[in-house]
């Protein structure tokens, strides 16, 4: 599980420090580059509303995609057909997400929160090392060579998965289903589920609009030169990888809501800050206090979501969600920066987002304030 989410954070994670790359090389304005993102995500709404309940096959499936899309994408001549690669990868992505979160979140049933938020750590990582690979190697070799080795990885990873399966086929069915399910499934209620689903949207949106767009913004803004730009978008993925091992033992004590309202206070301020900007010293410092900001919010939600007991459907549904914000507000935001002629102005929509869901975040129905660090009852 920890590497195929190593391989989902390099694959979610690739398309911003290589964008401005795409940019020239495709000759596409900040509209067009959007739509990269709007596929890439859409696809990774479909991997993850069609996971199965057979996690394993979907977590292969996932895999397999992945490696086809990225690999098509290595070749593909221009923008239409990179974007159509993308969508392919995007649906791998977002099986090997979903499938791997529900199965993480039904083993561990007591300080749930700590244990996700330890194995998105690993997410983290691999979308760190994107930005971090892509500063080394990018002046050395061509982008093409790069990304056929990076596709390469999840043939491994195929590899590797059928292998673990070999003669375990009856585990291939999810064994973590619990006994009760039919009788918690009823107890999911609708609001219960919009909520969840609402939040994971716009958490998308603002984690891939600031993910996808640092690079581009501190090549305009701050430093001139697309090496040390690369760094700043690995800055905001360290600090979220170092938030994510650090919010796993800050969950430990401090009730998963607390975390992740402050967070998302914090990341307002921050993303305010990030906006008025000029100078690559002060770029740098925005994205790593984001970074941490950010960090406790997806594991603190899932696991306050994975008490509520969905089936693998419903929650592969709610995580899928995130994929329609990931696709949507960062085209928005390119759509916004060409109208705009300044991508300092489009920032002015995940500062948005991340005060929407602060609100959110503060009329949370009753039911999900249950705290989900807290072991449960027999036969739930």
């Amino acid at each position: 599980m920890h590497f195929s989410l190593l391989l989902a954070g390099l694959g979610t994670a690739l398309l911003g420090p290589i964008l401005p790359v795409l940019a020239t090389e495709w000759h596409m304005k900040d509209s067009q580059s959007g739509v990269l993102m709007l596929t890439k995500f859409c696809g990774a709404f479909l991997g993850g509303v069609s996971v199965s309940r057979n996690l394993r096959r979907s977590l292969l499936v996932g895999l397999a995609a992945s490696a086809a899309g990225f690999g098509y994408f290595s070749i593909a001549p221009g923008m239409v057909l990179g974007a159509a690669a993308l969508f392919v990868a995007g649906f791998g992505i977002g099986q090997i997400i979903t499938s791997t979160n529900i199965l993480a979140g039904r083993r561990f049933t007591v300080h749930r929160g700590s244990a996700l938020s330890l194995l998105n750590f690993s997410f983290s990582l691999g979308a760190m090392l994107s930005a971090l690979l892509a500063a080394w190697l990018l002046p050395l070799f061509a982008l093409r060579p790069l990304l056929e080795l990076f596709a390469g990885a999840f043939v491994i990873g195929v590899c590797g998965l059928l292998l673990e399966m070999r003669g375990s086929q009856a585990e291939l069915i999810e064994p973590f289903e619990p006994a009760a399910t039919t009788s918690s499934n009823q107890s999911l209620r609708p609001q219960i589920y919009l909520y969840f689903a609402g939040l994971l949207v716009l958490y998308g949106g603002l984690e891939t609009c600031l993910s996808g767009w640092l690079t581009t913004f501190a090549l305009r803004y701050g430093d001139k030169t697309l090496a040390v730009s690369e760094y700043t978008t690995l800055l905001l993925w360290m600090a979220l990888t170092i938030g994510r091992a650090a919010a796993s033992a800050v969950m430990l004590r401090v009730g998963e809501k607390t975390v992740q309202r402050w967070g998302l206070l914090l990341t307002a301020i921050f993303t305010t800050g990030l906006a008025f900007s000029h100078s690559a010293i002060a770029i740098a410092a925005f994205a790593m206090l984001l970074g941490l900001s950010l960090a406790p919010f997806f594991p603190s939600t899932w696991a306050l979501l994975m008490v509520e007991g969905p089936t693998a459907r419903q929650a592969g549904i709610v995580l899928a969600a995130s994929g329609l914000g990931a696709a949507a507000l960062p085209w928005l935001m390119g759509v916004v920066s060409t109208g705009a002629k300044s991508l300092q102005v489009a920032l002015a929509i995940p500062l948005a987002t991340a005060l929407a869901l602060l609100v959110m975040s503060a009329f949370s129905p009753k039911h999900s304030d249950r705290q989900a660090s807290f072991p449960e009852p027999p036969g739930v």
